[in-house]
């Protein structure tokens, strides 16, 4: 079996482990291992992971989460880069699973001569609003816009941006919000490719999933949330309007019990369509017809 056949198959099979009945265990990384960014700018691909708490991971950590790979780096809180683990991110300190991780991983996987930087910046409870220069978010006290562009300017430094993925929307959906939140997203893509003097990085958005479509009326009864509904819509039709831009669905995806966070099955599927998405941008030769 070829060697990128044998670690998808891997990695498909420590994904499922809890799903099999098999009690999971919550753990963090006890060292992050700092070391060299590659030689050549050209093989390391870097990825910009934006966007509020589904994108930052809020699933359980465990220990497939936690096995390392030398060809999925992170960039850390202190702008260096380490073998990548799990948590991604460090938004707050529930920071767990989120689809950074698997994605990095898949991309590496489809190319073994590269090595896969992720640029973690995504923040919890963050609206589109703050996500534009100069914004601040008073929650976490960070400027969302502006930290991220710093981020991966140092990143670029020793790499090169090969796209963009961004799951948000959680915040915006209310029937005001919701109603300009197409319009903002394509600003937002917009400016950050101008910022990262990057016009054509590939930019993957994710939708909502189904358990923040479904409300519960004041009589329990249950409803749709139509501006989350608008949200995904939003997404959807951006794809007609931005040149090398997808999006990826939430379909079939389950929450840890809050209704508003992916678990970790679901956020590592989450990375592998953000990953086949990606591929498609990166390699439009291949898309089937």
């Amino acid at each position: 079996m070829k060697p990128t056949r044998l670690f998808l198959l891997n990695l498909l099979l420590l994904a499922l482990l809890p799903a099999a009945g098999l009690r999971a265990q919550v753990l963090k990384p006890r060292l992050r291992q700092v070391v060299s960014s590659p030689a050549r700018k050209e093989k390391f691909h870097l990825y910009l992971l934006i966007g509020q708490s589904n994108m930052a991971g809020r699933g359980a950590v465990e220990a497939p989460d936690t096995v390392p790979n030398r060809h999925v780096l992170r960039l850390n809180p202190a702008g260096q880069w380490e073998v990548a683990q799990d948590p991604i991110h460090f938004d707050k300190t529930i920071a767990g699973v989120g689809p950074g991780l698997t994605f990095g991983r898949f991309m590496a996987a489809a190319d073994t001569s590269l090595t896969i930087g992720l640029i973690p910046c995504a923040v919890g409870g963050s609206g589109i609003d703050v996500w534009m220069p100069g914004a601040y978010f008073a929650d976490t006290k960070t400027h969302p816009y502006d930290d991220a562009l710093a981020r991966a300017k140092t990143a670029l430094q020793t790499g090169t941006l090969a796209g963009i993925i961004w799951h948000q929307g959680e915040s915006d959906s209310s029937p005001e919000k919701s109603a300009l939140y197409q319009q903002k997203l394509k600003i937002l893509i917009k400016k950050l490719r101008e910022d990262l003097q990057t016009p054509n990085v590939p930019f993957v958005a994710g939708q909502l999933p189904a358990f923040q479509l479904n409300k519960t009326s004041p009589d329990g009864r249950p409803q749709i949330n139509d501006s989350a509904v608008r949200i995904n819509e939003a997404v959807a039709g951006l794809q007609k309007q931005v040149p090398n831009y997808a999006f990826v669905t939430a379909e079939s995806t389950a929450d840890i019990g809050d209704h508003t966070h992916f678990n970790a099955v679901s956020a590592r599927l989450m990375g592998q369509r953000y990953a086949a998405a990606m591929q498609r941008l990166q390699h439009p030769a291949r898309r089937r017809p």
